[in-house]
């Protein structure tokens, strides 16, 4: 029997920079699963050179290094041809041991290597839902720019993150940024999710929006479920 509501008690924890989202749902996710010390997670990513842009593949890479299972889903297997001048993002593709599989349902990958999931055609609501039905979590890439808080009084202006003097992205036809998926109300038709933009809060959307944003092209619909030990 499915249940018909959940939100898991995931802290929210913000952002410092315009290019961390993806660290600060790192942090929810491990205080949520797996607590660590706020020194052992930065030594992590000091060790992964993680500290100036992050891509889904490096949280993958830092769930492997602190032995946390998980499972990568995207529909791009290596760096999509829009990036190949990342040097950092190639590199980190080239040189990870990764174990590659067909489906989710696999054995999700533990400390020794990385699981993607690859190729799909799609990793279904349904799927996230029974995700988070069994108290596990999923870090999810989305287009900030659809992506609209039913609960909060005004977007996030996400060009408040970029440095002072570069141009603000706002207007942008796509912006990637990571949340956390934490919940979801069947009838009501909404997903919950932990947006690192906030500190103080827990954002609501439909589930239109949220699959249009998670689905948008420069997304990859890439996917990190991150799995709750029995």
């Amino acid at each position: 029997m499915t249940e018909d509501a959940v939100l898991l008690n995931v802290p929210v924890i913000r952002q410092l920079y315009h290019w961390d989202c993806g660290l600060a749902c790192s942090r929810m996710v491990l205080k949520y699963l797996h607590p660590i010390s706020d020194k052992e997670f930065q030594r992590a990513c000091w060790e992964l050179k993680l500290t100036e842009s992050v891509w889904t593949i490096d949280l993958a890479y830092l769930m492997c290094h602190l032995g946390i299972k998980h499972c990568f889903c995207t529909q791009t297997l290596g760096v999509d041809k829009g990036f190949r001048n990342q040097v950092s993002l190639t590199r980190r593709w080239q040189s990870t041991h990764i174990l590659y599989s067909s489906s989710s349902t696999d054995t999700p990958g533990g400390n020794k290597g990385i699981l993607i999931v690859f190729p799909r055609s799609s990793v279904l609501l349904q799927e996230i839902q029974s995700h988070l039905e069994q108290g596990h979590v999923a870090i999810v890439l989305v287009n900030a720019v659809v992506l609209t808080c039913d609960l909060c009084s005004s977007p996030v202006k996400y060009c408040c993150f970029l440095p002072v003097g570069q141009k603000c992205f706002c207007r942008k036809p796509y912006q990637g940024h990571f949340v956390v998926a934490c919940g979801y109300n069947r009838t009501t038709g909404c997903i919950f999710y932990n947006n690192p933009a906030y500190s103080d809060r827990v954002c609501c959307t439909s589930v239109s929006v949220f699959e249009e944003a998670r689905r948008s092209y420069g997304t990859d619909e890439d996917i990190l479920l991150i799995y709750k030990e029995s």
